[in-house]
């Protein structure tokens, strides 16, 4: 995920939305302030022990992020901040009552994303209450890392943080691989594209750290936490397309839309029910609780832009011979292609491509 606003840092003048602008450069420079580099935190006696082997082991995701990826080489994730607080930003996504398609809010140079980001929850739920009041559906969720495109890596580069610096080793490594590869490539206006390549990345190189750098027991903890995962996102995919089948059959006759109603409410109902057995086969792992407690569509809306083009960017990753410079430089080319054909694309290779996952994670919208 990255934080548009933040590259307005020296361009706030004529802003519509001047409080919102100031309250994402305020608190980036708050998660940039609290920041130092990794080697002071070593260095530093009061630095617990489980701490220290964290950051050594993030150091190493990010050498390896550059030797084997090919991710870039800067400042980025070379410090660590402590926010003592769970997430360093709030997500806000609205959608309309019968429909999985995204609000949107444009900012110059980023262009047009799907969510709005606050540093503050208490900010970010009366967002989400304004939306509901104006009658569409909102949902807020916290975030564990976001990325400022490199754009900030002369004043230190994104640093890692205590918000995710605990995960499971592997959901650690994917993370960075996710966040560093917005820097690799970012296409304004268009969110699924974006975020699905980072995805795939992530995915991809996820992977190889595991294989070819994790213990066995790291690679088991994580395979259980993954499965786990993997299961939750079968069963919301399903209730995703569900609710897409019944949006679209609803249109375009404005008076069929009192009838979908009671079809979206019974597919939310079946979506709990099931969520309430497999949690049942979990031995009662509450991880996925709070998304579920407030799932509409814009949590269903959030989540697509994650996972909905993967298959057809891990395709393209075998395409180019599994070589990341070859991968990347194929990427770059299809983003110069307009929005539908890149789209349309990436669904085709999909497609081609036998034995293709059909969802992958996202940290960013579902718990853990």
């Amino acid at each position: 995920m990255v934080v548009p606003c933040l590259l307005l840092v020296l361009g706030l003048t004529g802003c519509a939305d001047t409080r919102y602008y100031w309250q994402s450069v305020t608190g980036h420079w708050q998660v940039m302030q609290a920041a130092r580099p990794i080697d002071d935190w070593l260095a530093d006696g009061t630095t617990p022990l489980a701490l220290q082997q964290r950051l050594r082991l993030a150091r190493d995701m990010r050498r390896f992020a550059v030797t084997e990826l090919h991710l870039p080489d800067n400042a980025s994730y070379q410090r660590y901040a402590d926010l003592r607080r769970r997430h360093v930003v709030w997500n806000v996504v609205v959608a309309p009552e019968f429909s999985l398609t995204l609000k949107t809010w444009c900012f110059p140079v980023a262009g047009c994303v799907g969510y709005r980001a606050y540093f503050s929850e208490a900010d970010a739920q009366a967002e989400a209450r304004a939306q509901r009041v104006a009658g569409l559906e909102a949902s807020v969720y916290g975030v564990p890392a976001y990325s400022t495109l490199g754009w900030m890596n002369w004043l230190g580069g994104d640093p890692l943080l205590n918000t995710f610096i605990d995960y499971p080793e592997g959901e650690v490594a994917r993370l960075l691989f996710h966040e560093l590869s917005h820097q690799v490539l970012y296409v304004p206006d268009d969110t699924v594209f974006n975020e699905s390549f980072a995805t795939a990345v992530e995915r991809l190189g996820g992977a190889h750290w595991l294989a070819q750098q994790a213990g066995p027991q790291a690679r088991q903890a994580y395979a259980e936490f993954d499965a786990r995962r993997q299961q939750f996102r079968a069963l919301t995919r399903s209730t995703r397309e569900r609710l897409q089948q019944i949006y679209t059959s609803g249109q375009p006759l404005v008076a069929d839309l009192a009838t979908l109603a009671p079809l979206k409410n019974q597919a939310m109902q079946d979506f709990r029910a099931a969520y309430a057995e497999l949690k049942a086969s979990w031995g009662g792992y509450s991880g996925y609780d709070a998304w579920v407690a407030q799932a509409n569509n814009a949590a269903f809306g959030a989540q697509a832009a994650y996972d909905e083009l993967v298959p057809g960017f891990e395709a393209l990753f075998e395409r180019a011979g599994r070589d990341w410079p070859a991968f990347y430089d194929a990427v770059r080319q299809l983003a110069k292609r307009a929005k539908s054909e890149r789209t349309q694309q990436l669904k085709q290779w999909a497609e081609e491509q036998p034995g293709q996952p059909r969802f992958a994670r996202n940290d960013k919208t579902l718990s853990h």
